[in-house]
């Protein structure tokens, strides 16, 4: 019975709480109308993820601007604990508004997975701001403020896309 109900929500693009699998079978069935939800449920997520983010980033670049230019930190120490404060608030907002998948499988599992995808993207994250810094001898405000967007860019994309296809699989 329980097959019946979700097979009928498949057009809808409505997932069963669960492993998915249902909704999956009901997904690819081929109707135009399921791959139409899937695509919106992306752009929705998408959009979701960068509004979170844009406000998360304004606490990362906060804290940054606020320990390199007030209280006198190096680049490297005020991005690592800017960094880690805008992902810490990104992942409990984005796991609980964004991805779907995060409510169903081993919260353990995904939390750990969570530390190693922030993990690559703190050195990446970090890594191109302090290149950038160093290959373009920073020496103005606004030279610290574009690199930390460019670096931020490369964070934003990493995390998406192994935070949506890795961490919490819908």
């Amino acid at each position: 019975m329980a097959v019946a109900d979700t097979e009928t929500e498949g057009p809808k693009g409505d997932r069963p709480e669960g492993d998915g699998s249902a909704g999956a079978d009901a997904a690819g069935s081929g109707s135009a109308q399921s791959g139409e939800s899937a695509q919106l449920g992306l752009f929705q997520q998408l959009l979701r993820f960068v509004v979170i983010g844009g406000g998360c980033a304004l606490i990362d670049f906060g804290t940054y601007s606020l320990l390199l230019g007030l209280a006198g930190f190096p680049v490297w120490l005020s991005k690592s604990i800017s960094f880690i404060l805008g992902t810490t608030t990104s992942y409990l907002i984005n796991r609980k508004y964004t991805f779907s998948g995060a409510s169903t499988g081993n919260s353990k599992a995904k939390a750990g997975a969570f530390a190693i995808v922030y993990t690559v993207t703190f050195f990446v994250n970090m890594g191109s701001n302090q290149l950038l810094v160093v290959l373009f001898d920073a020496q103005q405000a606004w030279q610290f403020t574009l690199f930390w967007v460019i670096a931020q860019g490369f964070g934003t994309l990493i995390n998406f896309v192994m935070l949506k296809w890795v961490v919490f699989r819908d």
